[in-house]
């Protein structure tokens, strides 16, 4: 690789950019994890997390990737043989589904196009013919980060609701949590997954389980085997500010900060500036020439956006072409659509300017890359951006 000046572009949905304070929060050094400053740090912790998540019950945090809060999720509530709903969404819905078949639990998998949400329709339709409650639990990536597709959580809840199904309502907010408005308790929420290294702008290693009271009542009785991901020995450690095993604590010392940029800017603030970069990386796609591939206009995505290139161009070529010549990430193509699409991430700790540099960068690579690309796409995503 030749010699790179200035900084990498990071735009992928993840892993996203650490801001430089998040940085140096992180770099002070550690201290001990059973002593009496680090139980006064724990203790607010777990108190100002919970508005990211829209919630006041507790909020586990773990030392692990959001892969290990879907674990906790499923062998918190359930029990060997139950039946859950899983919604086909994208490669990460399908990678959720796959754990828990693995876990011991009887999945349905409800087909998707992986262009569109979960359907609140068709999951009323299955309740309804469900009528001796043998579903146990409803699983729903709220972002799927592979297509930039955001289910309507609350038109689950109200199919629910509306069918009088008993079904928990296990959701995954990796991509979209402090990034897309999201509220646990408003919502009906009974497990929400979470990962640190998206939109709450901190590096990879802390997962999180917003719990209700009706999940924490189904943990009394669930039979999947569990130890490190048991959620009862976590809380009754964090009564008293500690953790049952030694924390990350150096991320947690990152995640205070993070928690505190995010209440500064305000969350609707956050959200609304997620939600216009977006809208404008979708004129930019739209102005080249290219489809977003979320074909619901209810549903797109504030974290991401994915692209879908014609037949006879690839996208993982345009890749290619984008980090060699302007040292800039995007992310690939994943499952069934490997070559087919790349994604824009404008979610994190980002503002106008690294969204017109990403967006100049994607524009000349297309170009590049043989795509006749129009060059009014990036001054349709500034119009965007000048006006909104």
């Amino acid at each position: 690789m030749p010699t790179r000046t200035g900084r990498h572009f990071l735009q992928i949905p993840g892993p996203t950019n650490v801001p430089d304070q998040v940085l140096r929060a992180m770099a002070a050094p550690t201290i001990d994890h059973r002593g009496p400053e680090f139980a006064a740090m724990t203790a607010r912790l777990l108190d100002v997390v919970k508005p990211v998540f829209g919630t006041s019950g507790p909020v586990v945090i773990y030392p692990a990737s959001g892969t290990g809060a879907w674990e906790a999720a499923l062998v918190n509530t359930l029990s060997p043989g139950d039946r859950v709903l899983c919604f086909e969404t994208g490669h990460f819905a399908t990678l959720w589904q796959e754990m828990a078949a693995a876990l011991g639990l009887h999945v349905t998998l409800v087909p998707g196009d992986w262009r569109r949400g979960a359907d609140p329709e068709e999951l009323a339709r299955r309740l309804a013919a469900d009528t001796a409650h043998r579903v146990k639990a409803v699983c729903v990536v709220h972002n799927e980060t592979s297509t930039g597709v955001t289910s309507r959580i609350a038109d689950l809840r109200r199919a629910l609701d509306a069918a009088g199904h008993p079904a928990l309502l296990l959701v995954d907010t990796i991509s979209s949590l402090g990034s897309i408005d999201y509220r646990h308790d408003e919502w009906g929420v009974d497990v929400t997954v979470a990962g640190s290294q998206k939109g709450l702008m901190l590096p990879p290693g802390l997962s999180f389980n917003a719990v209700s009271d009706k999940a924490l009542a189904a943990s009394k009785t669930s039979r999947l085997k569990k130890s490190f991901w048991d959620w009862a020995p976590v809380l009754e450690a964090n009564r008293r500010g500690f953790f049952p095993y030694t924390p990350a604590t150096n991320l947690l010392y990152g995640l205070a900060e993070a928690l505190d940029m995010l209440a500064a800017e305000g969350l609707s603030q956050v959200y609304a500036r997620h939600a216009r970069h977006a809208a404008a990386t979708r004129a930019a796609v739209r102005g080249w020439g290219l489809e977003v591939l979320c074909a619901d206009e209810r549903e797109h995505s504030g974290s991401l956006t994915a692209v879908l290139m014609p037949d006879g161009h690839d996208a993982d070529k345009v890749r290619k072409i984008i980090l060699e010549r302007f040292d800039m990430s995007l992310g690939a193509g994943l499952g069934r659509l490997g070559g087919r699409v790349f994604r824009i991430g404008h979610l994190g700790h980002f503002n106008d300017l690294t969204l017109a540099g990403t967006l100049a960068g994607v524009q000349m690579g297309l170009d590049l890359a043989g795509f006749p690309v129009d060059p009014t796409g990036l001054g349709a995503a500034l119009e965007v951006l000048r006006t909104g």
